[in-house]
């Protein structure tokens, strides 16, 4: 550590302890808790062992059981069952050793087949009463292998097993071993035991795995959401208004100065769709779980929203109170947002009323409220419509609002005026998330 210290030096300074003094908090984290950095030393193997393959993995496990099973002094350590007159080594013993050990290179692949050829070696092994070696303990190995990452016939694999160990059982007590029924009882336990640490281990994978592909499905949906209500305030408000332009502008053709800034207004207004859409479909294109944050759509300017707005005959006014605070994306585009949803219902349900879009700007929060004026006496006839569920935006208008200015942690609300017409008001908190 002291060597990259030097290679990489840190800036000296009050808040910048020298290498001596970071080494004196690491030897004294070490005393505190020495758990802690003993967890910490072993995380660096683990990492490096986790990004090899499986297979060699496996390998890397039967080879060091193999060549334990035959160095000293742990070649003498391992399992013995049956207490049958033990022989000397042979040539029968050597090759059960490596039938008990070489098959695990393929536990994780083939687990089934690897508890049977380890299990037979064994069987076979202790019948042959041939001495205790560290290559026994691989039938642990492979039942819990086999418990842990056997996918096909389930619950086939443990029958046959329970098949082969009461045939065990039988050959050891033909062959004269004083075991009594209680032993094997024991002893089997102890392997289910094994197989079912290995059981439970494959649950808490496969609970870990659903949980992760229970997340990514809701990401993608909230992704699917958040890009069906930009779509929808994309298309709604810019199609809206070109379509109340196009209404417009047939009654203008016997002004032609008229006439000519409506259709300048339209093109405009359809310049505006088509970048904004490009984005999107641009953010739609783009791949990777980051991606679409990273292009997240960048809110426009109200003024010029309200501007396009009052080309196209409607009658707006823009009042802004406070100097703006320095806002998220997220709540710049909720704000615009808010914005331009109100100021296409108006077009839709209130055209020609007049509008009154009010911002008003504190150091935490961002006010925005959108009025309609309606008739004396009574709401418009666009509040019904607006306030009452679902309209023509399949109910992504303010349904979708409210979600956006909640999901901040702000307040909304819409619907009648008392005194006649509409207004939507929303308060945003200026660190909205982005």
């Amino acid at each position: 550590m002291m060597m990259e210290d030097q290679a990489a030096p840190e800036p000296s300074g009050p808040e910048s302890p020298s290498p001596t003094a970071r080494a004196q908090d690491k030897a004294l984290f070490a005393r505190v808790n020495p758990v802690a950095a003993a967890s910490a030393r072993l995380r660096v193997p683990s990492r490096w062992w986790g990004a090899h393959p499986v297979a060699t993995r496996d390998c890397g496990v039967a080879l060091v059981f193999t060549v334990l099973s035959f160095a000293a002094p742990l070649s003498r350590f391992g399992v013995q069952f049956g207490d049958l007159p033990t022989r000397d080594a042979s040539v029968a013993s050597v090759l059960l050793s490596l039938g008990q050990t070489l098959p695990l290179a393929v536990r994780t692949r083939w687990p089934a087949a690897c508890l049977a050829v380890v299990g037979t070696s064994f069987a076979v092994y202790e019948c042959l009463g041939c001495p205790p070696a560290f290559g026994s303990l691989g039938l642990y190995v492979a039942l819990y292998s086999a418990g842990a990452h056997q996918d096909r016939f389930r619950r086939v694999v443990p029958v046959a097993a329970t098949g082969g160990y009461v045939v065990f059982g039988v050959a050891l007590h033909v062959l004269g071993s004083p075991e009594g029924l209680t032993d094997y009882v024991l002893y089997y336990m102890v392997l289910a035991v094994v197989w079912g640490l290995g059981v439970q281990v494959r649950g808490r994978r496969a609970q870990e795995a659903e949980r992760r592909r229970l997340s990514a499905q809701m990401a993608i949906a909230a992704e699917r959401s958040r890009l069906a209500g930009e779509l929808h305030d994309v298309v709604t408000h810019h199609v809206t208004a070109m379509v109340v332009q196009a209404g417009a502008a047939q009654y203008l053709t016997e002004s032609p100065h008229r006439l000519h800034e409506a259709l300048d207004a339209i093109a405009g207004t359809g310049r505006h769709a088509l970048a904004e859409l490009r984005f999107l479909l641009g953010v739609l294109e783009a791949t990777g779980d980051a991606a679409p944050r990273e292009r997240a759509p960048v809110p426009g300017r109200v003024p010029d929203l309200v501007k396009q707005t009052r080309a196209g005959g409607q009658p707006v006014e823009l009042v802004e109170d406070g100097e703006q605070p320095t806002m998220a994306t997220g709540a710049q585009l909720t704000a615009y947002r808010v914005v331009q949803e109100s100021l296409t219902n108006a077009v839709k349900y209130a055209a020609g009323r007049r509008t009154l879009v009010r911002l008003a700007h504190t150091p935490d929060w961002t006010d925005v409220e959108v009025t309609t004026a309606g008739t004396a006496g009574g709401a418009p006839a666009s509040a019904a419509p607006l306030g009452g569920g679902p309209h023509v935006s399949g109910g992504r208008g303010l349904a979708g609002l409210r979600e956006r200015v909640e999901m901040l942690g702000g307040e909304f609300t819409a619907g009648p005026c008392p005194e006649g017409g509409f207004r939507v008001h929303a308060r945003i908190p200026a660190g909205g998330a982005v």
